[in-house]
């Protein structure tokens, strides 16, 4: 189950939110998570509250005010050539979306399946 967290910073329209989630969560189905498992959240910024280097390390383009940082909270067990494959599927998303890809940082982030617990406390994997 991933969880996604997109920061971004404040004002965003819905139709722009929208086009960020719904990219993720295609680019997460094409990489063989199940359509239904869907958790995602966004956090509006303003930019006194949201820094980042326009260019750093290696940006072709500055970052402007529409940068996207989405962050993968997910089980491990994925293969780098996964997530290569759902980072391509996702800068093609968001490029159909005219967002463009050297404006989004994408971060995967680890952990467990024990330190899962979807519902009343159960844990799915013990």
């Amino acid at each position: 189950m991933p969880l996604i967290t997109i920061t971004l910073r404040r004002p965003k329209t819905v139709d722009f939110k929208n086009a960020v989630f719904d990219s993720v969560h295609g680019a997460l189905v094409e990489s063989g998570v199940p359509v239904d498992d869907l958790f995602q959240r966004a956090i509006e910024l303003d930019a006194v509250n949201f820094r980042y280097d326009p260019r750093y390390p290696d940006a072709k383009q500055d970052r402007d005010e529409n940068f996207v940082l989405i962050e993968v909270l997910w089980s491990v067990g994925r293969s780098v050539k996964v997530k290569k494959k759902l980072l391509e599927s996702l800068m093609l998303r968001l490029s159909d979306q005219n967002i463009h890809p050297e404006n989004v940082m994408v971060v995967f982030k680890e952990t467990t399946w024990e330190n899962w617990s979807f519902a009343g406390g159960r844990l799915i994997h013990t």
